[in-house]
Formats: C-alpha cells, sequence, structure tokens
C-alpha cells in the first residue's frame, strides 16, 4: 500500500493553540498556504497555493482513496485542514498519526522533539517558529508594515522562500521519524481506536452559549465587586498589583512572602495585625477564586453549531496510554453538590445574578458547579452517562491475585467496607451506618484510594481530603492496609524485580496475567494482555543514593520539557500497568458501544457520555456492554453503572 506523506502550512485569523483546529478552520479567512507531500521514498513536492499552483489530481484523488495510507505528525490537524480547504473528507482509518506512534513509544509529542531525542540526520528548521508567526498568524501593525493585518509572500520573498522550505523539510523529518518508529508497529487495534477517537473529536459536544456567556458575565461582575470593595478598603489604585498591595501590607506590619499564594493564607490571615487587613487577605482569597478558565476556554472554541471538538488527545498520557484533555480540559472538572442543578442553571442563564448568589452562595462557587452543565445533548436526546465501578481496585486485585479483594468485586462490591473489616479485624456486617464500627469506614476508603500504588504517609494525607483521620494514625493505616493485601505489595516489588532483569539480561520477563517486561533496542517495554505496550526509552539500571542500592530509570520530558532521567520503582510501575489496562478496558467498552450505534461525544477517565435520541438505547444496556468479560482478561469482574440527564452533571 503507497504512503503519502503530508504537511501543510496555513493561515487564519482564530488563534490556533487557545481555539483549537475546529474553530481554527471556521474563520473565513483560512486557507492552506503550502501542501508538501511526499510519496513512500520519492522526493518531497511543495505546491504553493497562494501563487495558484493547483494540487497533482492524482494527489487528489489519494486524498480519499482507501488503498493509499496518509500520514502526518498530529495527523488530526493535516485531516481537518484538508477536508475543509478541499471541501473532501478525510476519513480517519485511512490516515496514520505519527506523533501518535511516537507518543505510544514514550517519546515527546513534538516533531522537533522527537527528532533531536532520536538523532536522525534530518533535523526540524528551527526557523519555522519566526516564519509561523511571520505568514500564519495576523500580524501587528507597525511602522514597517502600517496597517497590514497579515503577511504575503510578496511582503517578503526570501521568507516567503524559506517558509517552501521549512515545509519541505518537515516532510523530510517526518518521513524520517516514521521509518524509525517502523520497527515497532502500532497494533491495528489500536489505530482502530485513533479512529474512532477522531469520530469522536469530529462531532464534538453540544454547548449551551448562553449559559457560558452567563457564566462569564457573572464572574466579571463579582470579580468588580470584589476589586470595588478593595479599593475602598485600601485606597490603592490597583489593588490586584502585588508590588501594591505587599507595600500597604508592609506599611500595617504584615510583610509578605513574594507570591502571596493561596498557600500562605492561613498563616497570613492569623498573623494579621488589624481587621483591614485581614479582611484585605480576605478579599485577596476571594480575587483568586473568580478564574473562570474553563467557560473562557469553551467560548474561545465554540463551533457555528455550537459544539466544542477535539478536546481529547489520544496517548495524551503517553506512560499509560490513556486519553488527556486539551483545549477546554475536560479531566479536572469539579464535582457537582448542589441539589437543584436545573433551577440552579436556569437562574444563570436568565442573568438574575442577585438571585443566583442569595439562593445558592459565593458566585465562584455556583460556577464550578455548573461548568458540566454546560454541556448539552443534541436536539431530540439525552445523556446516557456510564462509568466503570471501582477500576482500579479491581484491576489492581485481578493482577496481584489478591483473591479476597476478587471475592468482594464478585459479590457485595462493598470494598471499603471489607477493606476496613480486613484492616481492623472488625466483622463485615458491623462497619454500617448506625454502628460504631462505621467509623472505620473513612479510613479503609482512604487507605484504599490511597495505599495500592506503594503511597504512605503523604499519599495518606492527599487522599484525605475530609480531613476525617488523625494524621497520627496515617503511618499505622499504611502498615495496616499493606498487611491487608500482602500480595499487592509483593506485585510491586515483583514488578521492579522483573523490569530490572529484563533490562540487565536485554531479555523478556513475564510478571502476571499475559503482562512481560521486555528489552529491545535500548527501550524497556511492558507488554500488556490487550496486545499493546507501554515504553520505558533508554531504560538502564544506575545506583540510587537515596535506597543504597541498585535503581531503574528511563528518560522522559519532565515538567519543563527537557528530555531528562526519570526515576522509577516497583510501585510506580505497576500504577502504569494498572492506569494502562483501566484504559485498555474503557477503550474495548468504546469500540462496543460505537459498534452498538451509540454515538459518544465524549469520555473522561473510566466514564462515557453518549449522546442517546429518544426513545432508543437505554442505561441498561449500555452497562451491559460496558460490565461484559474481555477476552485478553480473564477473571477480571468489571461493572458499570449509569444514568440519564438532560445535561452533563455527577449523578
Amino acid at each position: 500500500m503507497a504512503v503519502l506523506q503530508i504537511d501543510i502550512e496555513t493561515y487564519s485569523s482564530v488563534d490556533l493553540i487557545k481555539s483549537g483546529v475546529y474553530r481554527y478552520v471556521e474563520a473565513p479567512d483560512f486557507e492552506i498556504l503550502l501542501f508538501a507531500y511526499a510519496y513512500d521514498d520519492e522526493p518531497v513536492t511543495v505546491i504553493d497555493l497562494t501563487a495558484f499552483e493547483d494540487l497533482p489530481e492524482q494527489v487528489r484523488i489519494d486524498l480519499t482513496d482507501p488503498f493509499v495510507t496518509k500520514t502526518a505528525f498530529n495527523a488530526n490537524f493535516e485531516r481537518t485542514c484538508i477536508s475543509k480547504h478541499f471541501g473532501i473528507e478525510c476519513i480517519p482509518s485511512q490516515w496514520r498519526c505519527t506523533a501518535v506512534h511516537a507518543l505510544a513509544l514514550g517519546l515527546p509529542g513534538s516533531l522537533g522533539g522527537v527528532a533531536e531525542v532520536l538523532k536522525l540526520d534530518a533535523q526540524k528548521d528551527t526557523k519555522g517558529k519566526n516564519l509561523i508567526k511571520y505568514f500564519s498568524v495576523p500580524c501587528k501593525p507597525t511602522k514597517v508594515n502600517g496597517q497590514r493585518t497579515r503577511n504575503y509572500p510578496h511582503h517578503d520573498t526570501d521568507k516567503w522562500a524559506d517558509y517552501v522550505g521549512y515545509c519541505r523539510q518537515d516532510v523530510v523529518v517526518e518521513r524520517a521519524i516514521r521509518e524509525r518508529l517502523e520497527r515497532y508497529p502500532v497494533p491495528y487495534r489500536e489505530w482502530q481506536l485513533w479512529a474512532l477517537d477522531q469520530k469522536i473529536n469530529d462531532s464534538g459536544v453540544r454547548l449551551d452559549p448562553v449559559l457560558i456567556r452567563a457564566a462569564i458575565d457573572c464572574a466579571a461582575q463579582y470579580s468588580g465587586r470584589l476589586t470595588s470593595a478593595a479599593k475602598e478598603l485600601t485606597g490603592l489604585d490597583n489593588p490586584n498589583s502585588l508590588p501594591q498591595l505587599k507595600a500597604w501590607l508592609a506599611d500595617r506590619g504584615l510583610e509578605t512572602p513574594d507570591g502571596l499564594g493561596k498557600e500562605f493564607m492561613p498563616v497570613l490571615l492569623d498573623a494579621a495585625p488589624d481587621a483591614e487587613s485581614k479582611r484585605m487577605l480576605e478579599l485577596r482569597q476571594e480575587m483568586g477564586k473568580t478564574s473562570n478558565s474553563k467557560y473562557d476556554a469553551m467560548l474561545r472554541t465554540i463551533c457555528s453549531d455550537d459544539r466544542v471538538r477535539g478536546i481529547l488527545q489520544f496517548c495524551g498520557a503517553n506512560r499509560t496510554w490513556r486519553w488527556a484533555g486539551r483545549i477546554v480540559q475536560m479531566h479536572n472538572l469539579p464535582q457537582n453538590h448542589i441539589d437543584d442543578l436545573e433551577l440552579a442553571r436556569e437562574v444563570l442563564r436568565s442573568g438574575d445574578f442577585d438571585l443566583l448568589e442569595m439562593l445558592y452562595g459565593s458566585p465562584p462557587f455556583v460556577l464550578s458547579q455548573l461548568v458540566r452543565t454546560a454541556l448539552l445533548p443534541s436536539e431530540g436526546s439525552r445523556f446516557i452517562v456510564s462509568d466503570f465501578a471501582a477500576i482500579e481496585a479491581r484491576v489492581i486485585a485481578w493482577l496481584a491475585d489478591e483473591m479476597w479483594v476478587l471475592d468482594v468485586f464478585q459479590s457485595h462490591g462493598k470494598i471499603y467496607e471489607a477493606t476496613a473489616a480486613r484492616m481492623f479485624n472488625v466483622p463485615f456486617e458491623s462497619i454500617a451506618k448506625g454502628h460504631d464500627n462505621y467509623r472505620y469506614r473513612a479510613p479503609g476508603k482512604v487507605a484504599t484510594l490511597a495505599c495500592g500504588f506503594g503511597g504512605g504517609k503523604a499519599a495518606l494525607e492527599k487522599m484525605d481530603k475530609s480531613k476525617e483521620i488523625d494524621p497520627e494514625q496515617y503511618d499505622p493505616l499504611v502498615r495496616q492496609w499493606r498487611n491487608a493485601n500482602p500480595n499487592i505489595r509483593k506485585l510491586w516489588y515483583r514488578a521492579e524485580e522483573a523490569a530490572m532483569e529484563a533490562v540487565r539480561t536485554k531479555g523478556t520477563v513475564k510478571l502476571a496475567h499475559g503482562v512481560q517486561y521486555r528489552y529491545a533496542g535500548g527501550t524497556l517495554f511492558a507488554d500488556l494482555p490487550s496486545g499493546h505496550s507501554l515504553a520505558y526509552p533508554q531504560a538502564a539500571i544506575k545506583p540510587d543514593t537515596k535506597f543504597n542500592k541498585d535503581g531503574l530509570i528511563f528518560f522522559a520530558q519532565d515538567d519543563r520539557g527537557k528530555w531528562s532521567a526519570q526515576r522509577t520503582w516497583g510501585g510506580t510501575l505497576v500504577e502504569n500497568l494498572v492506569q494502562a489496562i483501566a484504559r485498555d478496558c474503557l477503550a474495548e467498552s468504546l469500540l462496543r458501544l460505537d459498534d452498538a450505534g451509540y454515538r459518544i461525544p465524549l469520555h473522561v477517565h473510566d466514564e462515557v457520555v453518549l449522546d442517546v435520541p429518544s426513545g432508543t438505547g437505554s442505561v441498561e444496556e449500555v452497562t451491559e456492554i460496558m460490565s461484559r468479560p474481555i477476552d485478553w482478561a480473564p477473571g477480571l469482574p468489571l461493572k458499570a453503572a449509569g444514568f440519564e440527564c438532560e445535561f452533563y452533571q455527577k449523578d
């Protein structure tokens, strides 16, 4: 099958980074400027569409030919732009994405980053960023360009020649990356799943623009009230200015740290020398809660049909292959705890912000509770929302053969109560509301959530969000949980030993349930029962001075995007395995639900959101599909629960 490698350069007045490609191509001035391509190993051709050059007829035909594989680095961008510009359908199953292939192998998500890590002869042209800024985004009027809103090729022919060369080089680099990665292919089933992911992103999810704009207006009004109150209290021109505020507080005898961040607020409030200082700190604290980023992102990205698209990144968490959120981050939405969500959202939509505050309290709190409700089903449809019950606890117990946990999930499913009973050696039946032993449920729950991947006191403290546990009990609880789950504890050390043995011997070491560690070409792979593999590039064994023993390292991008050595151990390796297998369970459900005719506008972690026409489908059918056994995971007990709603929410 022929391979057609593609890279394009485009123009749009919409900000691609902030608004996403689907909103980007809706701009009236969107166009493809340069179209670079190469078949297989043939030379790269660049078509200058600004010079009225035509795309060859054969290339046009091949863009929709199922027997020609189209490839690009971040193929979603090329697919979407080409579909819009040429008015054709770029079917995802005919495409392959080199960026996804790189992410699947634990490599960076950028073209230049991958080429650099792989030490390819072909490297990305470093002039690109400035050329893109010059030709592909609107320009600010200057003395040089007058009132020009964008730069055309004739405004700087030398730069344009460089841009053509840059586009050509991107195809060269993309092809070199693809050829290097071909020795470690992505399984065909994952490409099927990527095609479904593209279908989900192309379709998107409907938004409520009235609610979104009302939320933004409400937040702005409340922020203005806080600022006015702060001005009146302090006499400052701009109480939002950190230097002005620090100087004002210093004059009143309160020295403050540089950032005045929320982590310092409890101490500062206690140290406030007078009522005015304390009130100003409270206002500052409240100002910090008025962030409207989710609603702002929705408004920036909403398309002409009131849908937001492209908010899921396939293999975005490349250590585990889980999806990541993009543009409108749906993976960290606050839960909703307001009793009458429908009334609250209607009051917000009406614009009666005073009534909203009177009924529900502080606007930042209410707005955060209503973020989910901005997502709507299509006209004449409703959402069916379904998620797996305790999926990670089920997977780790299955992987470790922690049989008592599997027995719980195959029977009553009350894992928190069962764990507490085992930890504190009390009857399971006694951990019920009204009984004195019910007090053990909270530590049982927190320990279950915090300790599965080797977490200790710090993990318990972080997971104990309601502060129901005496901090003095954190260390004993860790020991009690580990004693109650000896096979899970053993799994951490078995995983670490297996991974290190694979690196030492440059071979393959089996772990459990189809999981094995395999070393090949400088990379440590964790082969999963589903058929794909997690990758740890440049894996090696190095002395770990902290624990005075040998330890496992691999290379990955750190928080600053730098490619650097990372240490890992058995608990983290097991966490990667569990999250990856849980992801694969979700992937199976997505494919099954799609086959059953359900439309999937969104999924988040272990939850699916389905857009289902009235009179069709059911919660029972959806949960049955998600609870079905999986061939590659015999004995893994899956269970899903769901509900219907007229707008997105947590049950």
